[in-house]
């Protein structure tokens, strides 16, 4: 049976009216008949709209750049409450929606990559992409939260949406009309930029010695560095009484299972914040480099720091003084494998 019926009708009146049967909106001359008793689904309960897909093409650190070609990947669907930043920098909400369409994990998935610091960091952990629109508007999303989150295919290139409507005040939110990149991880949805026409693969573009094997490995300080040179230095985080434990079962890409000990730290956001304030810009475009004693090091985007809905923060862990692979330690809750959880963190770079 069709859990959808629409019936177009031509009403006495030009202005949309509501119907006494709760089931019943006359929205634009159509009438929709919303039959969510007869399955437990309540994301299809609206008409799906096709937005238009533009030519995207890959360039950048790989092998095989070139056009996408949609028509061999699957489509995903994804739930999405969107809220943007306003002009006094409040959050505004604009609307719920399942949008469907192509995952940025499958879009990138044949994607040879070619480094252009493999000789030195053959490590995929520093890459990230930049999205650009038909605009010029550009976000950035780190490999890592394309690769290894818990929960795959959580960023979309939409090519159809649907409203989900409140079953009592049948709020009717205003649809997009183009196609848009759709992140469904970040609070604050500022990087759903609409008509992505161009993604560019990158590694972070700093240098940093690497001392493969180091032990014992201790880095007595962590120091942030900006644009302009370094903006600060920290040898201690808050207390016990801003801590937080996560519960984990810490596994490796290349090792497997390293233990099932929890973490307990302090949330990154709250240190780096004064330093690396929220803004649409940020949001959108900001990205940082976490780099351990030894070099090794990952590209984390600004939301998935500082922007994530779904609680699973990063954390920066203190040791104990003199302890290997102290004194700090970053630990990446939301991802599956423990690649990013940087030993003995030296250096932060807000941006590049």
């Amino acid at each position: 049976m069709v859990k959808q019926l629409f019936l177009f009708v031509f009403l006495i009146t030009t202005m949309g009216c509501q119907d006494s049967n709760k089931n019943i909106s006359y929205i634009n001359k159509e009438v929709f008949i919303d039959t969510t008793d007869m399955t437990n689904n309540f994301y299809d309960n609206t008409e799906t709209f096709q937005l238009p897909v533009k030519d995207l093409t890959i360039e950048g650190e790989i092998s095989n750049p070139g056009k996408v070609d949609f028509s061999s990947l699957a489509k995903h669907s994804l739930i999405v409450k969107e809220t943007l930043l306003d002009s006094t920098g409040s959050d505004r909400f604009t609307g719920a929606f399942r949008y469907d369409g192509y995952s940025l994990f499958d879009i990138l998935e044949k994607r040879i990559i070619k480094k252009v610091n493999y000789e030195v960091f053959n490590p995929i952990i520093d890459l990230y992409v930049e999205v650009e629109n038909d605009k010029g508007d550009k976000v950035v999303l780190s490999w890592g939260e394309i690769y290894y989150p818990n929960t795959l295919h959580r960023i979309l290139i939409a090519s159809a949406v649907s409203r989900i409507v409140p079953s009592k005040t049948k709020e009717m939110w205003t649809l997009p009309g183009e196609s848009k990149v759709v992140v469904a991880g970040d609070l604050i949805t500022e990087r759903n930029i609409s008509n992505p026409v161009k993604i560019t693969v990158r590694s972070y573009p700093i240098s940093f010695q690497i001392v493969k094997g180091m032990s014992p490995m201790y880095s007595p300080k962590a120091r942030l560095f900006k644009e302009k040179g370094i903006a600060g230095e920290f040898t201690s985080i808050p207390g016990t009484d801003k801590s937080v434990t996560f519960n984990t079962v810490f596994y490796g890409r290349g090792r497997g299972i390293h233990s099932t000990s929890p973490f307990t730290g302090s949330l990154l956001k709250d240190i780096l914040v004064k330093h690396y304030p929220v803004t649409k810009e940020n949001l959108r475009s900001g990205i940082m480099c976490v780099t351990g004693q030894d070099g090794y090091r990952c590209a984390v985007s600004y939301s998935e720091v500082f922007n994530r809905n779904d609680q699973q923060e990063f954390l920066l862990i203190k040791t104990a003084a003199g302890e290997d692979g102290g004194l700090f330690r970053m630990f990446a809750a939301g991802d599956f494998f423990s690649d990013r959880a940087i030993k003995s963190v030296s250096e932060i770079h807000l941006g590049y």
